[in-house]
């Protein structure tokens, strides 16, 4: 492998290097057809073939139950904040939300446009330092469903485990998605934003339950509808060909790694090297608690802005890249998912001790 740096972006994220590798040779001549696949048709039997495969194996690395449709959608992960309810919630009835970061409160005022929304947990006054224990919030019966964010980028926390609940689960994985084993048959719907865990930008995955279906109205427009795409096989439109492309080829990294059982040992691993770094002096602070931190993005503040934009031009200069926190909270933010390598964690923990030492 060439030098390259290490991209602790939050997303879009690193991809394995053999993907990369693999994407440049059919973008130019796929499977040496003589043709780029950028420029093949999204109906020619070539095409067909990729979207069934990235589908077949994310149904396979999921254990996806046959009642579920897979689909590729445009419009990104924010398109959903309106879709989910609009395709799910008729007027009068009820959703239950947590908040527990800027994207769940984002699908909060979407919501809002279609149903009555109940926010049944919200850490906005704590600085969504934490998400929430079952014990800590209720789901009222009449509640059409559960919406959750599972993993808060920003923040660097995430669900443990899932919520407990006696409701229909609908949940944004956008940043975890394929880290750990999830029982799909739990929820309603799951969709991801396929640059942080999956692919490259550019398609949303929708994993929704097939019954769900046909409870849209008749009103919403045909594009916005999960059962148009769902009988069209994603292809009611053009798709986003490269993006399904590119998440087939790391759905193959990934079940060649051993699958989401194996990944979730080496994102531990990743995880606690790092947060291990973080509590070994006071010259670190993380930013989320204990108990909610997040496998996928771990974040933290060091004494002064000053000393943390230091941090930040100095790393960049070794090539620890990306590790700017949100503008909404500042501090500093290492992205480290499925496909980030384990020595690019060493050389930051590395380097952080060597930072505390100088300016300490």
């Amino acid at each position: 492998m060439p030098d390259r740096i290490f991209n602790f972006s939050p997303g879009p994220g690193t991809l394995p290097y053999s993907v990369l590798q693999e994407a440049a040779t059919d973008i130019v001549n796929f499977k040496n057809t003589g043709i780029g696949l950028i420029e093949m048709s999204h109906r020619s039997k070539q095409f067909m073939a990729v979207a069934d495969e990235t589908e077949a194996l994310i149904r396979e690395l999921m254990a996806i139950p046959q009642n579920y449709k897979v689909l590729f959608l445009q419009g990104g992960a924010s398109s959903q904040f309106f879709m989910v309810p609009m395709n799910l919630l008729k007027s009068g009835q009820k959703a239950t939300y947590l908040n527990t970061g800027v994207w769940a409160k984002k699908a909060i005022k979407e919501a809002k446009l279609f149903g009555d929304v109940e926010v049944a947990y919200s850490s906005e006054e704590l600085k969504y330092t934490r998400v929430p224990r079952d014990d800590e919030y209720s789901v009222s019966a009449d509640s059409q469903y559960l919406y959750f964010v599972t993993n808060n980028t920003i923040y660097g926390t995430q669900f443990p485990t899932m919520p407990n609940k006696d409701a229909m689960l609908i949940a944004d994985m956008s940043s975890d998605i394929l880290s750990r084993p999830v029982d799909v048959s739990k929820f309603g719907l799951i969709f991801a934003g396929s640059q942080k865990n999956m692919g490259p930008a550019g398609v949303t995955v929708v994993i929704i339950r097939e019954d769900l279906l046909d409870r849209v109205a008749e009103t919403v427009p045909t594009m916005l509808k999960y059962k148009t795409h769902a009988e069209k096989d994603s292809m009611f439109n053009t798709p986003p060909c490269f993006a399904i492309y590119g998440v087939g080829r790391v759905m193959n990294w990934l079940k060649q790694m051993g699958g989401t059982a194996a990944i979730e040992k080496i994102n531990r691993s990743k995880a606690a090297l790092l947060y291990e770094a973080i509590d070994r002096t006071d010259f670190y602070r993380g930013h989320a608690e204990k108990e909610s931190r997040s496998l996928m993005n771990v974040t933290f503040n060091l004494p002064t802005p000053e000393l943390e934009a230091q941090f930040i031009r100095e790393a960049t200069a070794v090539g620890l890249d990306g590790l700017k926190g949100h503008r909404s909270v500042g501090g500093c933010r290492a992205s480290i998912y499925n496909a980030f390598p384990q020595e690019g964690v060493a050389k930051l923990v590395e380097f952080m001790a060597e930072f505390a030492k100088k300016n300490g």
